[in-house]
């Protein structure tokens, strides 16, 4: 009942929402996926005031019904990428009592991340009690996700620790469902994994523009906004033959941080080589990173100017396996608008023919440090290639930024065969252990191998051997790679030429029946011996049955099977001990002396091995049950509960099924306990 009044509570919510006046479209930085707070591990955040708006219903595993029916109402984002594999916990403390926090994680990794509004498989693990006060994961968490509820319910607001992958980005959205603007803080602690980005600050390159006003600068990682003054006063030249004016970032109108800006100097810089030095600025520091790291004072990147030359392409990516296109890089941006969309501006020539489809960049501002031209169909062959540029159909050739034209020149690129990881093996049988020898042709100059035998690499060569046991079942999978192309191929393989003997039959059997038994040898045998003591042998694989002779009294023989492999030269024996019974008519004594003596300890039928459905009771003269059992090989040995019983008269009761007659059976009698 509870999840169902939450859910029409969220419901009624998003009507009043639309029909509100704050009810708008999320927009302040942060309140959004793709504008993310960025997240460092020993960060405590907090939001004094969250403005009121919604964006997207979201789903819920196992609380949405249907379609997505919950709300980030109000919400705030959190990115970050897991450095070391671990568990996640944090803590969302309202401001204020009688405040409703919800909470949802979402696996982003390659993903744009508003794809958490559209693809349900993102969701780890979230909380949406109803229940007022902190909320997040912890060790005592709940296990999934708790589902919208009744604040009255009192519910569980932390879940469970999600654990984080090494590598991995994700996003975590703290929703307001109170419809008030009082804050939260939000604290990240008591998990193993690692949130805090390890590499420390630093400048990476500096780059001037054509005319020698602007320098563009990158860094090696993203840094906050609120660290860099407008007016540039973190960076100075070296030499100062020119005074830095103002800084722009790239992406701090969007973001919370960025890695690459632009510095606008006081005039352009004669031709020479410079140093940009970094200090600090005007605010006290130079950049900071998201957990308050800084860029060390005096480091510096070189750069060089020169009035703008016509530009040759630096080099070619090295390409991919079975490679569908190439990337060539420039020296300085190419003017997206001067590439030809059809490739035209591009011609690749080699031992194989192919035809240039289509040329692009990674397009910002207009601008691109690369081209990706793209083929018809991929290389799968080795070769030297050759790409060369000249002008294409829409009358140009490249331009850079500068507006230089690009030169007509060739570069060279290598293509590497395909490479094929199928193997072959020999194999060396023997009784117990087989000697298995793998190979691999080395095709396709293969430089590298790993062999894996039952999940476990073990070897790193394009030959390798192994034993294995002579009955077993294997899994052997090999890797392979040429540097550029890899494949891998795997077979299973199941040995079962170990010679082990083996077979089933009765322990004991009646004067009149004869023995059957079941071979259940396993492995490649060429042969066999049945010996049943002296009586009788066979070299049959499975025997008839055999009719011991009749003797008057109880008899004991030893049945034994010897299994042969021939080829090779194994062989293996099991034996077993078989009792004829004297009879198999069921009798019952009529007295027993329990005294460890060894002679008449106990009390049952002397045999039962034909009664079916056998059950034997024994009672007090009160009528009292001393002893049942419905195995007729289990006797009384005249206790009750470990105590001795006296000397006397008990009555027994016996019930069976004839096995050769089918017929029930029931018996009645006395028996004397004697000390």
């Amino acid at each position: 009942m509870s999840a169902q009044i939450r859910l029409l509570l969220v419901l009624l919510t998003l009507v009043l929402i639309n029909q509100s006046a704050y009810a708008q479209a999320c927009t302040t930085l942060g309140q959004t996926p793709s504008t993310a707070f960025p997240v460092c591990g020993t960060n405590v955040f907090t939001q004094n005031s969250v403005p009121l708006c919604a964006t997207n219903s979201l789903f819920v595993p196992g609380c949405s019904s249907g379609s997505a029916n919950y709300e980030n109402r109000n919400p705030f984002f959190y990115r970050f990428t897991c450095f070391v594999s671990g568990t996640l916990g944090f803590v969302i403390t309202p401001s204020a009592a009688n405040e409703d926090y919800d909470w949802q994680l979402y696996d982003i990794t390659g993903r744009d991340p508003n794809d958490i509004f559209t693809v349900n498989s993102l969701v780890v693990t979230g909380n949406w009690a109803g229940t007022y006060g902190p909320t997040g994961a912890s060790a005592t968490g709940v296990n999934g996700i708790q589902c919208g509820s009744d604040p009255a319910a009192n519910a569980p607001t932390f879940s469970a620790m999600p654990g984080l992958i090494q590598g991995r980005e994700y996003l975590l959205m703290v929703s307001h469902f109170t419809n008030t603007q009082s804050g939260y803080t939000l604290a990240f602690n008591g998990g193993t994994a690692v949130i805090t980005d390890p590499t420390e600050p630093h400048l990476s390159s500096a780059r001037a523009d054509c005319d020698g006003t602007k320098i563009r600068v990158k860094l090696n990682k993203k840094l906050t906004c609120t660290s860099l003054t407008l007016s540039g006063s973190e960076f100075s030249l070296v030499p100062a033959v020119r005074n830095v004016t103002t800084a722009a970032p790239d992406s701090c109108s969007f973001a919370f941080d960025f890695d690459e800006l632009e510095l606008t100097l006081s005039g352009p810089v004669p031709n020479g080589n410079y140093q940009l030095v970094i200090k600090n600025g005007s605010d006290g520091n130079t950049l900071l990173d998201n957990c308050g790291r800084s860029i060390p004072v005096n480091e510096q990147v070189p750069f060089t100017y020169q009035a703008p030359q016509p530009i040759y392409a630096d080099s070619i990516a090295k390409p991919a396996c079975a490679t569908d296109s190439i990337r060539v890089y420039f020296p300085k941006r190419i003017n997206c608008a001067s590439i030809a969309a059809n490739g035209s501006d591009f011609v690749v020539t080699g031992p194989t023919p192919v035809t240039v489809v289509s040329a692009g960049g990674d397009c910002l501002n207009g601008k691109t440090d690369y081209v990706v031209i793209r083929f018809v169909a991929p290389i799968f062959t080795q070769g030297l290639y050759t790409l060369r540029l000249r002008p294409g159909t829409d009358g140009t050739v490249l331009v850079d930024e500068c507006g230089q034209e690009t030169p007509n020149q060739q570069l060279n690129f290598t293509t590497a065969d395909t490479v094929n990881a199928d193997f072959t093996y020999t194999q060396r049988l023997g009784c117990q252990r087989d000697t298995l020898r793998f190979q691999h042709s080395g095709a396709n100059q293969v430089n590298a191998w790993s062999w894996s035998i039952n999940g476990q690499t073990l070897g790193n060569q394009p030959q390798y051997t192994h034993v294995f046991p002579a009955t077993s079942q294997n899994t052997v999978q090999l890797y392979v790679s040429n540097g550029t192309c890899t494949d891998t191929s795997r077979q299973n393989i199941v040995l079962n030429n170990e010679v082990k003997a083996s077979f089933d039959m009765p322990s004991i059997i009646c004067p009149e029946d004869a023995l059957v038994v079941a071979n259940t040898s396993i492995g490649t045998v060429s042969s066999w011996r049945w010996q049943y003591d002296v009586l009788y042998s066979t070299t049959v694989k499975d025997p008839a049955p055999f009719q011991f002779p009749t003797i008057g009294r109880e008899a004991y023989y030893t049945v034994k099977l010897v299994a042969y492999n021939a080829a090779l030269g194994c062989s293996d024996s099991t034996r077993r001990t078989l009792t004829v019974l004297d009879h198999c008519l069921i009798a019952v004594p009529t007295g027993f002396t329990p005294n460890n003596d060894g002679l008449n300890d106990r009390f049952g039928p002397h045999n039962a091995l034909k009664a079916d459905n056998y059950q034997f009771r024994v009672f007090n003269r009160w009528g009292q049950l001393v002893f049942q059992s419905r195995n007729w090989q289990e006797k009384w040995d005249g206790r009750i509960n470990g105590l001795i019983q006296n000397n006397g008269v008990y009555v027994w009761m016996l019930t069976y099924t004839n096995r050769d007659t089918g017929q029930p059976v029931s018996m009645k009698g006395t028996v004397t306990l004697i000390r």
